[in-house]
């Protein structure tokens, strides 16, 4: 079978915790995230689209054969509003100056734009250092603890001028959101692709659908986060308890939908990336749900166009495509199962040509 795409990781920020994460030397968070990248690879995950971080390095380092992992379609710093998702600063930080950078927008793993003008400097900084698309959040989040699941926390007008700069360097906008109000207005803004929407409602799940754009969503449920907060633990119930609202209405509506996972901050939790792909076949057949994984995903990497850093067809196994295989030791379709287990289940593992696995002489 072709190689796994993950349509929502995070390279930087899956199997570090988030306290180290936001004290630790950026060096050090760099090789936890080298480490963790092979582990990905070893997962049967031959391609990532990394949701927001400082990628770019390790992405050089990948792409040059230093350390082994999956290619990555960089996103670059996730960009957002002062008090929107991924604004960590403390307290002692405010009122802020203004104009300046934080610590963490300093490391590369976030922007923070207040205003359109400001947005598009921001924007333009992602794709100036090899971003394939910019990811922005447009609500609240989880792990957040201050910034609230309904909270809007783009205007429309930030959002547009992020989607005309991307536009310009032909590539597209991914954004954060969960409420119905948060995924209208993207919609509004000309955005492409929504992640996540766990709690839109269906006149605005039809309208997704109705503009043909992607939603990139997960298969969320008990165990698959790790709430940072008392807030961060009912923002996730309300995101578990709209997991299986979100599919079936993807389904029903037709929605263009990408399987990705969303693991962050424990290295625990980052072994259940292929069983994140199991939970799909609630909603939808092992063959679906692979192909969603495979073929699907891989048409949404070449979203990217111009700012496509990998020339070749992706989550396809035909000639001229690139050389990404997976051989199970066993039938997914007939037991999507043995994606869960891939130390046991995956003989061999290829990707770009080279393989990085082969048990079968063993």
């Amino acid at each position: 079978m072709p190689g796994l795409i993950d349509a929502h990781w995070h390279s930087l920020f899956a199997a570090i915790p988030l306290p180290a994460l936001l004290t630790a030397d950026i060096g050090y968070i760099q090789l936890v995230a080298a480490a963790e990248a092979e582990r990905t690879l070893m997962r049967g995950f031959t391609t990532v689209r990394d949701a927001g971080g400082p990628s770019f390095a390790l992405k050089q380092a990948i792409d040059e054969g230093l350390v082994p992992g999956p290619r990555i379609y960089p996103s670059g710093a996730m960009i957002t509003a002062s008090g929107g998702h991924g604004d960590f600063r403390p307290l002692s930080d405010f009122p802020s100056a203004g104009g300046g950078t934080t610590a963490t927008e300093r490391t590369g793993a976030l922007g923070i734009a207040d205003g359109p003008d400001e947005m598009r400097r921001r924007v333009r900084e992602q794709l100036l250092q090899g971003a394939s698309q910019i990811k922005l959040t447009g609500s609240g989040g989880v792990s957040t603890p201050r910034s609230p699941l309904d909270a809007l926390t783009l205007t429309e007008a930030e959002i547009r001028s992020a989607v005309e700069a991307a536009a310009d360097w032909g590539t597209y906008v991914m954004v954060h959101a969960y409420t119905p109000a948060s995924v209208t207005r993207a919609l509004d803004a000309g955005v492409r692709c929504i992640e996540h929407g766990h709690l839109m409602d269906e006149a605005t799940a039809a309208r997704l659908a109705e503009k043909g754009a992607w939603l990139s969503t997960q298969p969320f449920g008990d165990g698959t986060s790790i709430p940072q907060s008392e807030q961060g633990a009912r923002d996730a119930e309300r995101v578990h308890a709209g997991t299986d609202r979100i599919y079936a209405l993807a389904k029903r509506l037709g929605i263009k939908t990408a399987f990705g996972t969303d693991l962050l901050f424990s290295a625990a939790l980052t072994p259940q990336q292929g069983m994140m792909l199991t939970r799909l076949t609630r909603w939808y057949s092992p063959a679906e749900a692979l192909r969603m994984a495979t073929a699907t995903n891989g048409e949404l990497m070449a979203l990217s166009g111009d700012r496509n850093p990998y020339q070749g067809k992706l989550g396809v196994i035909e000639e001229g495509a690139l050389a990404d295989l997976l051989l199970v030791d066993g039938n997914p379709l007939e037991n999507l199962s043995l994606i869960a287990d891939p130390a046991r289940n995956l003989r061999v593992i290829m990707k770009d040509g080279r393989i990085h696995k082969n048990t079968l002489a063993a």
